[in-house]
């Protein structure tokens, strides 16, 4: 089993070349988060909804820049083709369930930014640096799990 990331094209505005889970804004026409997730995996990635089967979803998680993300967790059988939309995304990889699972890949790090002291955690993997959000949200995901 694995987790699929997406590093994010460089010429975004938001979070440019960072590592990523395929997602984005709840539209109007979505019916909620559940939605959402599957219509941007679809449009990010070319993941098709009817592959995905939703197991649920974790807790809230607001950023620093002020975003709130609502992850949706799924489960995907058998082997799928994943396209990048090129202009939301630079690449696509996965990281095995393992490795998210191994409390020892995830590191706490701190800095002063608009000062206050905030701490966020890093992984590497494969020579990509997981942090901030993502990596948070995958610790999350280890907490529920273990």
């Amino acid at each position: 089993m694995s987790v699929i990331l997406t590093e994010r094209a460089g010429h975004l505005s938001a979070h440019p070349g960072q590592v990523a889970f395929p997602g984005g804004c709840i539209e109007s026409g979505d019916g909620g988060a559940i939605a959402a997730a599957l219509r941007e995996a679809e449009e990010e990635v070319g993941l098709a909804p009817e592959r995905v089967e939703v197991l649920g979803g974790l807790l809230p998680y607001r950023t620093g820049t002020g975003f709130e993300i609502r992850p949706v967790v799924g489960l995907i059988e058998g082997d799928v083709a994943l396209v990048p939309d090129c202009n939301e995304v630079a690449d696509i990889f996965e990281v095995p369930l393992d490795f998210v699972m191994t409390a020892a890949n995830y590191r706490k790090k701190s800095i002063e930014w608009e000062g206050a002291l905030r701490s966020y955690f890093v992984m590497s993997y494969a020579g990509r640096t997981i942090w901030g959000a993502t990596a948070a949200i995958l610790h999350d995901l280890y907490k529920r799990l273990s």
